[in-house]
């Protein structure tokens, strides 16, 4: 097959220009590949395991994850603390401005307000997630697995774009094994009285999701601890039959965030003939691009 330039005309659905750029080179058709790879393991009716690393939510992704539960494209959600607290953020109104990576930081301390690059939260979006998760923390008693406690804040969030509430309402596992290292950490250190975070419930039930006798997939957005948690429950299992990563890091340095599919092979995280492929794309990019052709491709065969 020769390399085909994309034939752009007015009125282009998105998902049409994912499938040219799987004819193109370099990442672009590693996009158009990985498009693929998620078709087909939503139509096999597999497991899927969505992990998000970095500052996805601040940067303006949280619709796409919801939109992927509320469609059924993804199982299950492995995330982080700060990926957390900023969907909280949102689905209290508080919300992200767009901002400025040039800018006098100093000044910006002085204002009570936080920034991400170019994404700014105001002090104020923080003090409103305390009084949110104080609330929530101080009537809850017993142990909870992470996703258990999640789904408990879940319940309570009135914005229906949260992708916490879809979570709860759908019984979906969205497992932070990275909750204390967050805000909502440090208010569960602060305010709880009778209740405890389990993590190691956290273990034994993705475990057991491993384990299922179905196709297993997984989409790893960014790398870090979500990636690492969601691969190694595969460790006593038999391997996932395919996987998606998206990542600007790279593997010569060996950080996790850049380590290549392939070397998950070595660990039997991946079946030895799974369908994977590495993007190697800003993720603020390359996600919305997979979901957008997710929604043509799978819809459209409904």
């Amino acid at each position: 097959m020769r390399v085909t330039s994309p034939e752009i005309h007015e009125g282009i659905k998105v998902s049409e220009l994912v499938e040219m750029l799987g004819k193109t080179a370099f990442n672009a058709r590693r996009i158009g590949e990985a498009a693929k790879i998620c078709e087909e393991m939503v139509k096999n009716d597999s497991f899927v395991f969505l992990t998000l690393a970095g500052a996805m939510i601040p940067a303006g992704m949280r619709k796409i994850v919801a939109g992927m539960m509320q469609n059924g494209f993804i199982s299950s959600l492995v995330t982080t603390g700060a990926n957390v607290v900023h969907e909280i953020v949102e689905s209290l109104g508080m919300g992200h401005e767009i901002g400025s990576c040039y800018v006098d930081d100093k000044a910006l301390a002085e204002e009570n307000v936080n920034r991400i690059y170019d994404v700014f939260v105001s002090q104020e979006a923080f003090e409103k997630v305390e009084e949110f998760l104080s609330g929530v923390i101080s009537e809850l008693e017993g142990v909870y697995a992470s996703y258990e406690f999640l789904w408990e804040v879940g319940k309570r969030m009135n914005d229906e774009s949260s992708f916490l509430r879809i979570a709860a309402e759908k019984e979906i596992p969205v497992f932070c094994p990275t909750l204390h290292d967050s805000i909502a950490g440090l208010h569960v250190m602060i305010y709880r009285k009778n209740l405890q975070i389990d993590f190691f419930r956290d273990v034994s039930r993705i475990i057991d999701l491993c384990f299922q006798k179905r196709k297993m997939g997984v989409i790893v957005v960014g790398g870090g601890v979500p990636k690492n948690f969601t691969l190694q429950a595969m460790l006593l299992a038999e391997g996932f039959d395919y996987a998606v990563q998206i990542t600007t890091d790279s593997p010569q340095w060996g950080g996790l965030s850049g380590a290549t599919l392939e070397e998950a092979k070595s660990w039997c995280k991946l079946k030895p003939d799974a369908k994977a492929v590495t993007i190697y794309c800003d993720a603020t990019i390359a996600f919305p691009l997979l979901y957008a052709y997710l929604l043509d491709s799978l819809k459209e065969n409904q």
